[in-house]
């Protein structure tokens, strides 16, 4: 990835640099540095200090909080990939004696396992990782407080479990193992488990008062896999090009996309804000935009990476305060900026480099009930219905190869379109999931359950 200033214009850097200048100012943060990604590169770089001449830079470490869990969940992904374990096994099958372990894989990656938020006090972040050496440190007496699968609750010691997963079935410690696994294959030689210099330090800033104090650094032990890396906006810049499109030396494109897909509902108080949870990534739908990573903190740093897939623009914000500035809409702002000042040209239209008679016969309007969708062949093969005007279902279908298709998303995902045809081949009706559509509403001829009234459609009788 190459890193350049001059690929947006002018007013959008501008505009940028105000943006992160506005939250460096008003969160009173003791530096701030941003990251803006488009095109599988990073575009745009800047930073805010309270220091004269000492502006961060790409390369300079900073603490990412539970970003980590998002690398966490790459190395469970990819045990599932190679078949060494299902999302759907219990923890219990391959860490037994937990006291956790009915909660699944998929579970705990979306927390879902009920287990607590934080590990028993002394409170983790701001003590040594060796007061915590064994699991049942991290996890206390009880280590549920919900029924398993029933709720998200964010927890923290339940990506310390995914860590000791990955430990025990790759038989290596979680950071040798994120290393070799992710780190190199991707390039990301300025993400450690331990600072490595240029790195910030981290600082409470005094509420009521323009005053500083030092945070403890931590080696949070156990709880690593949940919180412990240090990263730069340059290589977090690449692990977003990474979580957008996939790489397969370390996760396809299709495991990237289930990350990203929502896999546990949102809290009663963020439903409001359209927010979910994948599989080690947040989902959130904001100014009608969605947008997917991840927020961390610790003692002394703030981190927030923030992706538009669609728009095809991520941003990285860093910051070196226990509080202040709120990253997450910095993050999205910086993306809103630049989606909407430079939006995104899409790739000229090609047609089809060859037409399925078949398909084609599929294609056009067509009835379920009254409802009027439309079915149409895309590029890539794949066929699009949706409504014909206004709001309803949509959806994409593969093909099966046996003159069926598969529905790959919202209310028909996984639903099988059936198109059915006469004695002589003739198509008659399309069969959705036993959903009926025709090529006329209730068409005369046609097998629509519950049958049609035979004297067909009329006027208001006098």
């Amino acid at each position: 990835m190459t890193t350049s200033q001059e690929e947006l214009l002018p007013g959008t850097r501008r505009a940028l640099l105000h943006r992160i200048a506005v939250a460096q100012a008003e969160g009173r943060a003791p530096s701030l540095v941003a990251a803006v990604v488009r095109d599988g590169r990073a575009v745009w770089h800047g930073s805010r200090t309270s220091v004269d001449g000492h502006g961060p830079d790409e390369n300079v470490q900073y603490r990412i909080g539970s970003i980590t869990k998002t690398f966490t969940a790459v190395l469970v992904l990819r045990l599932r990939d190679e078949g060494v374990l299902d999302l759907g096994d219990p923890l219990e099958k391959y860490l037994p004696g937990t006291g956790a372990g009915e909660a699944t894989i998929a579970e705990l990656l979306a927390h879902t396992a009920g287990l607590a938020a934080e590990s028993p006090a002394p409170w983790w972040e701001r003590t040594p990782g060796s007061l915590r050496p064994e699991l049942s440190d991290v996890l206390g007496e009880q280590p549920l407080l919900h029924p398993v699968g029933r709720r998200h609750h964010y927890s923290n010691p339940g990506y310390t479990l995914l860590g000791a997963l990955v430990e025990e079935l790759r038989g290596a410690p979680w950071e040798e193992v994120l290393r070799s696994e992710v780190l190199e294959p991707l390039g990301l030689h300025r993400t450690t488990a331990q600072p490595q210099a240029p790195h910030a330090g981290g600082w409470a800033v005094h509420p009521w008062a323009d005053a500083l104090l030092p945070e403890p650094l931590e080696d949070l032990g156990r709880m690593a896999p949940a919180g412990q890396l240090w990263s730069t906006t340059g290589d977090l810049a690449r692990f977003a090009v990474f979580l957008a499109g996939g790489d397969d030396r370390v996760l396809s494109a299709e495991s990237v996309r289930e990350m990203r897909t929502p896999a546990a509902p949102a809290e009663a108080a963020d439903v409001v804000d359209g927010a979910a949870y994948g599989l080690g990534m947040q989902v959130q739908r904001r100014d009608g935009r969605l947008l997917v990573g991840h927020s961390g903190s610790l003692p002394g740093f703030l981190a927030n990476l923030t992706i538009s897939v669609e728009d095809d623009v991520a941003a990285v914000v860093l910051a070196n305060c226990t509080s202040g500035p709120l990253l997450g809409a910095v993050g999205a702002d910086l993306v809103r900026i630049v989606a909407e000042a430079e939006p995104r040209i899409p790739e000229p239209w090609r047609p089809l480099s060859e037409v399925d008679p078949d398909v084609l016969e599929l294609v056009g309007q067509w009835y379920w009930g009254t409802h009027a969708f439309v079915l149409r062949v895309m590029a890539d093969g794949l066929l699009a219905l949706g409504p014909l005007t206004g709001g309803g279902r949509r959806a994409r279908f593969c093909s099966n190869g046996d003159g069926t298709w598969t529905g790959l998303e919202g209310y028909y995902a996984g639903e099988l379109l059936r198109p059915v045809h006469r004695p002589d081949g003739s198509l008659i009706h399309l069969d959705l999931g036993s959903f009926v559509f025709t090529r006329q509403p209730y068409e005369e001829g046609v097998e629509v359950p519950g049958g049609v009234d035979p004297k067909g459609w009329r006027g208001i009788a006098e």
